[in-house]
């Protein structure tokens, strides 16, 4: 770890980042921190976070707005990807990384810091995304990571704090550890740490039970323009707001509970809780959209792509070339992928009912087994004959 004299810290306001800004200063001879809070609609106030900075040591506090952004930039690129890491989680948490790591790395260059700081221990994918995205921007940043190095117990830490005039938090902490943003929330710690118990409903806040759900479906439709959503309900709105408003539609009925273990970058399994209503709603309304406007090949050879796309983003690569390369043929496959896709929702499902496009390669005179069947059946025969040439071939081979 190379020393540095001034330092932009990503801030959250916690106990771990607040106790990082006079650990900095006095173990490790930085002569200034500046704080970094990223608004990415974490429901946080973010005014007391930016004073919280300032008493614990900082010389400056940042706030960043970063929502919009968030969406458009990161989210529904993934998006247009179907980007389900291990075909379960729509990544809510991962997606934030790389745009923190950009607005530390734009901030230390505003400010002329020689090195960026992050709050990650030394167990989780976080230290991975923010280093290597830190290095992918700006290689010549230092990166610190006080609580990686520190070695302190949560008591330690909390004690340490507090000889620097940091406050030990006033209520119980909650026995999860939980990270939330606009795209969703994820829950780990405590009783969810053995795999057989059942999450209780206290942890979920985004999504209601099912016995709570209304008795009734909703239907919402969705509209896509170059496999970006843009209209809920045929009403056009802006990228933020869409997220939120499906947020709460799904939610309302249940959709969008993930519980999985998880194989993080570092080796370890970890068993994961997420509330993703909008994001698990908009990737199964996309793909759907793509099957109707999508060539097989495309289609088929895209499904390769995505995995390849999640483990990227999981990973900390968004920075990387592969990345802008499998960037530039999402974007080509994409280019036709408009039109409006049905869903119900009920009882914690959302099920694609409806879905229609101007560029829909879907033809109900060929599809039709009715009077207006327009398909040759006579041609079949002969094609069947040549696609099974090698199979018969090989079997008279063996045969022989």
């Amino acid at each position: 770890m190379g020393r540095a004299t001034k330092v932009v810290l990503a801030y959250s306001g916690g106990v771990d980042t607040s106790v990082c800004i006079p650990y900095l200063k006095q173990e490790w001879g930085v002569e200034e921190v500046i704080t970094l809070a990223a608004d990415l609609g974490q429901g946080d106030e973010l005014e007391p976070i930016r004073e919280k900075a300032l008493k614990s040591g900082a010389s400056e506090s940042l706030v960043a707005d970063a929502k919009e952004s968030f969406v458009k930039d990161y989210a529904f690129c993934a998006l247009q990807a179907n980007a389900l890491y291990e075909n379960r989680y729509p990544l809510s948490t991962a997606l934030a990384r790389p745009l923190i790591a950009k607005l530390l790395v734009e901030a230390a260059e505003k400010y002329g810091a020689d090195a960026v700081a992050h709050g990650c221990t030394g167990k989780g994918n976080d230290q991975v995304r923010f280093d290597v995205a830190i290095a992918a921007l700006n290689p010549n940043l230092k990166v610190l990571a006080p609580a990686r190095e520190w070695g302190m117990s949560r008591e330690e830490t909390i004690a340490y704090g507090e000889r620097f005039g940091i406050p030990s938090p006033v209520k119980k902490s909650s026995p999860y550890s939980i990270d939330r943003n606009l795209l969703g929330r994820s829950i780990e710690a405590g009783v969810l740490e053995d795999p057989w118990t059942e999450p209780l409903e206290e942890v979920y806040a985004m999504t209601k039970a099912i016995a709570d759900t209304p008795d009734e479906p909703e239907y919402v439709e969705i509209g896509f323009e170059k496999g970006i959503p843009i209209a809920l309900n045929g009403e056009n709105i802006a990228p933020v707001a869409l997220i939120d408003r499906l947020n709460q539609l799904a939610g309302n009925h249940g959709v969008g509970r993930i519980d999985m273990l998880e194989n993080r970058l570092v080796g370890i399994k970890s068993r994961e809780i997420y509330e993703t209503p909008a994001l698990l709603v908009l990737i199964a309304a996309h793909r759907d959209l793509e099957s109707l406007t999508l060539t097989a090949d495309v289609t088929h050879y895209k499904r390769g792509i995505e995995e390849t796309y999640s483990q990227m983003i999981y990973n900390g690569l968004w920075y990387s070339p592969l990345k802008a390369a499998l960037d530039a043929f999402v974007q080509k496959t994409q280019e036709r992928v408009s039109g409006t896709v049905r869903v119900k929702l009920f009882k914690g499902n959302a099920a694609i009912v409806g879905r229609k496009s101007d560029n829909s390669l879907y033809s109900t005179s060929l599809a039709t087994y009715g009077a207006d069947d327009l398909f040759d059946h006579k041609a079949a025969e002969g094609f069947i004959y040549v696609w099974g040439l090698p199979t018969r071939i090989w079997s008279q081979q063996i045969r022989s």
